[in-house]
């Protein structure tokens, strides 16, 4: 597939089927994550595939209590958005369905560089995103459904216990993986000269400052 058409068509699938990934499949699609830059290319990457049902449960649990936590308030942000409210309903579908989805790949950095000052955590996100990014995309490309699901992970304690990580390992992202229940499709997003300025803030490309 070519990478315009991945990027142009990837969208966060929540639905997907129960059917089994295969694993030489997940590995490939981690392989071509690996290929993402890091700082000082220090590659600090740890991923975990989880399959077991005992070990999805655990994570269900907690992605259970922090989806109830924040429903009502992510009900009333789009009291007035039937996007927003078909999104929270794929939400909710994945939180009802979470031990059905047949694998999930937790991305774990190592290291626990999160505090000040706030460019040191940027730089530490940013030397695991671009992973995580090339493996949505990868996953598109073979029409494998997937999404960024950070609720299950709220604490790293509790998802360091489930894992049998050590504490020099912090999980970060949980992607679920399967064959889609539905399709993707183009995205929508705001015009490009809307949210690009040029030297400030503001001074937009076409020439009319705001």
């Amino acid at each position: 597939m070519p990478l315009a058409e991945a990027i142009t068509t990837q969208r966060a699938i929540r639905r997907v089927k129960p059917d089994p990934v295969d694993d030489e499949l997940i590995l490939e699609l981690i392989e071509l994550a690996l290929k993402g830059p890091t700082a000082q290319n220090e590659q600090g990457w740890e991923f975990v595939i989880v399959k077991d049902p005992d070990v999805k449960r655990k994570f269900g649990q907690l992605n259970r209590f922090m989806w109830r936590l924040y429903r009502r308030i992510a009900a009333h942000k789009a009291r007035d958005n039937p996007a927003e409210q078909r999104m929270n309903r794929a939400v909710q579908w994945g939180v009802d369905h979470f031990e059905e989805i047949p694998v999930y790949v937790v991305c774990c950095f190592r290291g626990n560089r999160l505090g000040f000052p706030p460019v040191v955590a940027a730089s530490t996100y940013g030397s695991i995103f671009p992973a995580v990014q090339n493996l949505l995309l990868a996953a598109r490309a073979v029409g494998l459904g997937a999404n960024i699901n950070t609720m299950p992970l709220w604490s790293n304690f509790a998802a360091r216990r489930i894992l049998g990580l050590p504490f020099g390992l912090t999980p970060c992202v949980m992607i679920p993986l399967g064959w889609p229940i539905g399709r993707y499709g183009p995205t929508t997003r705001r015009p490009v000269r809307e949210v690009t300025s040029l030297d400030r803030y503001g001074n937009r490309i076409d020439g009319e400052a705001t």
